[in-house]
């Protein structure tokens, strides 16, 4: 079976800046895969090339088994993926549930199953009872939840998530992240990035790592338990963190002037 993603030399220069630097992924079907690196290291950069909501300046990528640098094939990924893109793009004068049907709709969802799934979305991510307020009006966590649910609608083979924890409260964290472990245990793949450590700990497999452009690491979180290392240490490691010296900022908490 060919894998839910394979890149080859991906790379993507913003001028003369190489965001992203000839990076090497393989993400096999049926794996909860944790993208992570520090601020500005090409997380985003190469989550849209992976959609093909951006062109790589070189390099090939595969999802699904289709070949996004042709047009055709990437439209035929497109129809089988589900993504929460960095600015959520929804419509802001919408509903949660005419954003549900606007884009059921693009995915030529029958009615009956346009209406089971989107009102099963919505009370399970706690918006069944927001009505007619527009989602423009929606807090960021209730955007965030409306996005996932609108990525999730058509019951996509592959999840795209950037940052989806980002903003939501506990309970609706707790929600999403049981929903995620039962979609990829059916056998779907998820492809997520985050800075909450102890959540990609908890739910994905494998991790991959990209510090300045480039992949430095990819393990599969199963030998890294057996090995006794904890993500936080492989993560540190891979970006050359290091501890914050107890002496720094030494006046900080003492006498004021």
């Amino acid at each position: 079976m060919t894998p839910a993603i394979e890149t080859r030399g991906l790379s993507r220069r913003f001028g003369d800046v190489l965001a992203v630097d000839g990076v090497e992924l393989r993400v096999e079907r049926g794996t909860f895969y944790g993208f992570l690196g520090p601020n500005g290291a090409g997380k985003s950069t190469t989550i849209k090339m992976l959609t093909g909501l951006l062109a790589p300046s070189a390099g090939a990528v595969a999802v699904l088994g289709r070949d996004m640098l042709d047009a055709d094939a990437a439209l035929d990924a497109k129809r089988r993926v589900g993504v929460v893109p960095e600015n959520l793009a929804l419509f802001d004068n919408l509903t949660a549930e005419e954003n549900l049907t606007f884009v059921g709709r693009m995915h030529l969802l029958p009615r009956e199953t346009l209406r089971d799934r989107g009102g099963e979305l919505l009370a399970l991510l706690g918006l069944d009872a927001e009505g007619r307020k527009l989602s423009a009006d929606f807090s960021h966590g209730m955007r965030k939840k409306l996005a996932l649910a609108a990525a999730l609608l058509p019951n996509p083979e592959l999840l795209f998530l950037d940052e989806p924890f980002e903003g939501v409260d506990a309970v609706t964290s707790r929600v999403i992240r049981d929903l995620l472990a039962g979609y990829v245990a059916k056998g779907r793949t998820v492809f997520l990035t985050s800075h909450v450590l102890e959540v990609v700990e908890k739910l994905c497999t494998h991790v991959g790592m990209i510090v300045r452009g480039r992949l430095v690491e990819q393990v599969a979180m199963a030998d890294a338990r057996r090995d006794g290392r904890s993500l936080e240490e492989i993560f540190l490691h891979a970006a050359g963190g290091t501890a914050a010296d107890p002496r720094a900022l030494g006046w900080l908490g003492g006498e004021s002037p």
